[in-house]
């Protein structure tokens, strides 16, 4: 059953395997004690810190090793915001930031700080241009400055968070333009890299980085903090001795020794995997949309990762969807608000402003083959005719066949979900003529992006919305 979900999480590595296996023998005493066997086990981690430093690019003692990629987020933001308190309390966040990173923000907001969010285009990509821009404005109106009055920094502005490359649908940051930006500046840049480690080493002179290493096919439960000497860095309690006191606890060495492995492992094979995940990828993009009517393919075409393809298909729910494809033998995954347990669109589909019903996310592991791809393509049309069947999705838009002086129609889906507002309005459409309203009722959140990127595939005009009322005026084909 291929497994086409490695943004999730990679599968394992076989040379993590084998240094997990060795290190359970050899790894498993306290680092810290001095005995023969703490001994040894501090060889091994000492080992472990050099060989990821020299991958990510950092000083041995520079990093940190943490319970996981999350964890190692959460640290590194409020480390960085405590030790610039007394300059600032903005933190500028991406709008496509990982979940860890915005649930960090929403606990700077509790504390009395501020944040500001950087907008990204239709691709997902966020402009070096802007973040100079959020740098040189004014602090936003409640900035808490009571820490900051003798400070000379009039914007307040205390950390940057940008990714390396997004985790939903695979656009690369300019993070090199971002970090002289934020050097310039003089405020720290912490860069997400847990989707573009494997491939390479993040650019530019950012000030901390955090990854997780089973995004790269070691295993669950290590991440990477890098804080660069002379970045402002006050750990947060509680704090003991270990990890330079940045990260508490024990440490898990044999899953360490494993994560390093493999990151060393897929690093000296990334540019031969890189070139031939990319053609399949290439591959997919071109190929769906010819396979699946009314799919649009989201993420930057140029600036991308090389593994990692998103499309979403209209009249389909994601949920339904990634269910056909896993009877269908594929696992993927999606960014749907259908498949959530609070039913909210995907923040980063709803910040890009494209289609978020019926997204579908491939992202292929190291070995994938071309027959894997080619059968993937095969399944992926009847996956998506099945769920638009059940929910009983328009085949094609009909021509107006209503009755003459018909000038508005209205469709009540108060109380239903997507994509069941849009699979509605596309029933009706052809029941006004060129030039009517069609007025929505839909309270699902989804529909504040489904209708008007509908709208924007099938060359109808969106209106505008009034609460739960969404008015779509009915265009000419190629209008």
């Amino acid at each position: 059953m291929p497994y086409f979900d490695a943004a999730s999480a990679a599968p394992l590595h076989p040379v993590a395997r084998q240094a997990l296996l060795a290190a359970l023998d050899e790894g498993w005493a306290d680092p810290a004690r001095l005995h023969r066997e703490g001994r040894r086990a501090r060889l091994l981690l000492d080992a472990a810190r050099e060989g990821a430093a020299e991958e990510v690019g950092c000083r041995p003692d520079e990093l940190a090793f943490a319970p996981s990629g999350s964890r190692a987020l959460h640290a590194g933001i409020a480390g960085a915001l405590a030790g610039r308190r007394r300059v600032g309390r903005r933190l500028l966040v991406s709008a496509v930031e990982h979940s860890a990173v915005l649930h960090a923000a929403e606990a700077h907001t509790a504390d009395g700080g501020t944040v500001t969010e950087i907008p990204v285009d239709r691709t997902g990509r966020v402009a070096p241009g802007d973040v100079a821009g959020a740098l040189s404005a004014d602090s936003p109106e409640g900035t808490d400055s009571t820490d900051s009055t003798d400070s000379t920094d009039s914007t307040d502005n205390a950390l940057v968070c940008v990714q390396s490359a997004n985790h939903e649908v695979g656009t690369v940051q300019p993070v090199a333009e971002i970090a002289e930006h934020c050097r310039t500046a003089e405020v720290p840049l912490l860069v997400d890299a847990a989707q573009s480690l494997a491939w390479g080493p993040v650019e530019g002179p950012w000030s901390l980085l955090a990854a997780s290493a089973h995004k790269w096919g070691g295993p669950g439960g290590v991440g990477l903090l890098a804080v660069r000497k002379g970045v402002r860095f006050a750990p947060r309690p509680p704090l003991d001795e270990r990890e330079s006191g940045r990260m508490p606890g024990t440490v898990n060495l044999p899953a360490i020794v494993a994560a390093v492995a493999a990151l060393r492992a897929v690093r000296a094979e990334a540019a031969t995997e890189a070139e031939r995940l990319h053609r399949l990828v290439d591959l997919i993009r071109a190929r769906v949309p010819h396979l699946v009517p009314d799919t649009e393919v989201v993420g930057n075409p140029d600036e991308r990762l090389p593994h990692l393809v998103t499309f979403s298909c209209l009249y389909t729910d994601g949920e339904s969807l990634l269910h056909a494809l896993d009877r269908a033998g594929y696992s993927v995954s999606s960014g749907s608000s259908c498949t959530s347990s609070t039913l909210t669109p995907s923040h980063v589909l709803r910040a890009m402003g494209v289609l978020t019903e019926g997204n579908v996310r491939v992202s292929l592991p190291r070995g994938t083959t071309s027959e894997e791809v080619a059968a993937f393509l095969g399944a992926l049309p009847e996956a998506v005719r099945s769920v638009r069947d059940r929910l009983g999705a328009p085949a094609a838009e009909a021509s107006y066949g209503g009755e003459q002086g018909v000038t508005s129609l209205t469709v009540d889906c108060l109380g239903r979900r997507c994509p069941v507002p849009v699979i509605e309005l596309a029933k009706v459409i052809g029941d006004v003529p060129v030039g009517a309203v069609v007025t929505v009722l839909a309270d699902d959140r989804a529909a504040l992006l489904d209708i008007p990127a509908w709208c924007a595939m099938r060359g109808h005009e969106y209106v505008g919305s009034d609460g739960d009322a969404h008015r779509v005026r009915r265009r000419a084909p190629g209008a």
